[in-house]
């Protein structure tokens, strides 16, 4: 197990430089850079910000340009945001990242609890009323966008009801404690819920499929014939098997969670990775980017790694020698 996650490591290397390539060359590729829009600024000297370009190494080739930013990035130095003068990338993202990090879990945590119960009833009891009300909350949740149930949550749970804010993630400052938790948690349960949707109407199809499918092996028969509770059958053989693929899903999501996030966090105005990752992208803030990319790319290949250990935990079957 070791050596294979030693080689899986390994393999992240090229993954994540391949990443950084493809992220870079498109990223100026796009028309622009950080000073063009600034340069309509009738006051200020267009010659300032040629200065600025200069000092900033964008005038240099894109090689060159790519090779600094990889050298500084190895030591984790990801330079300073071409918006926010004076503020280091890595400490914008340190202020995001914890408020993306609630919203993440908070979604795959409403995902877990509310799909994989529903998902194991549907295949206990099949074409039940349950079962094809959740079969169409699946299909509903699959198609809808995210940003299009985001802007119907916001109309009616915020705005119609005035049940929860639309924006922001604490309605004040100064709060502290278990008043702050749950204020917190207060904001988090729109952009949560718009998050985890489509997650959870796939873990619900995935679920009820995995179990049907293992019910009708030979093996939970003869645990039955046997004398075997349906309690044991069902937690004991069905489940274990049934979390296979989605420990695959879950995997993905640490990744997805956060680079869906992105959408989520800009329907909302949520404070996180997201909505920083959009207004630099519009202000072409090369850094901030780069640095956030890089981050994500990161996630999506430890979540998959981490899937390949679940599974030899969930299945004794699986060995990676």
């Amino acid at each position: 197990m070791y050596k294979y996650i030693i080689r899986r490591l390994l393999v992240f290397i090229p993954m994540l430089i391949a990443l950084t390539i493809i992220v870079f060359g498109l990223v100026r590729a796009a028309p622009g850079d950080p000073f063009t829009g600034r340069i309509m600024d009738p006051n200020v000297d267009p010659k300032v910000f040629e200065q600025q370009r200069e000092a900033a190494g964008l005038n240099d080739p894109l090689p060159i340009q790519y090779f600094n930013w990889v050298k500084d990035a190895i030591q984790g130095e990801f330079g300073e945001s071409f918006v926010y003068k004076g503020r280091e990338v890595s400490e914008l993202i340190a202020d995001r990242i914890e408020n993306t990090l609630y919203l993440g879990i908070f979604s795959l945590f409403i995902t877990i609890i509310v799909a994989i119960p529903i998902g194991i009833y549907s295949a206990k009891h099949p074409y039940s009323l349950l079962d094809y009300a959740a079969t169409g909350f699946g299909f509903i949740g699959l198609a809808v966008p995210s940003f299009f149930f985001g802007l119907v949550a916001i109309y009616f749970f915020s705005i119609h009801l005035g049940w929860f804010p639309s924006q922001g993630s604490v309605s004040e400052v100064g709060l502290e404690g278990f008043e702050l938790f749950l204020n917190k948690l207060h904001h988090l349960f729109l952009p949560g819920i718009t998050l985890g949707l489509g997650s959870t109407a796939a873990y619900m199809r995935y679920m009820r499929s995995e179990v049907l499918e293992v019910l009708g092996s030979d093996y939970i028969r003869t645990a039955k014939a046997k004398g075997m509770t349906e309690r044991n059958v069902l937690y004991k053989h069905t489940l274990r098997n049934a979390l296979i693929p989605i420990i695959t899903l879950m995997g993905f999501e640490i990744g997805a969670l956060l680079s869906g996030a992105i959408i989520t966090e800009g329907v909302y105005q949520y404070p996180g990775l997201g909505t920083l990752f959009l207004s630099s992208i519009g202000n072409r803030d090369y850094p901030v980017i780069m640095a956030i990319n890089l981050l994500l790319g990161f996630c999506i290949l430890l979540g998959n790694l981490l899937a390949d250990i679940f599974y030899s935990i969930v299945d004794p079957r699986i060995r990676y020698d």
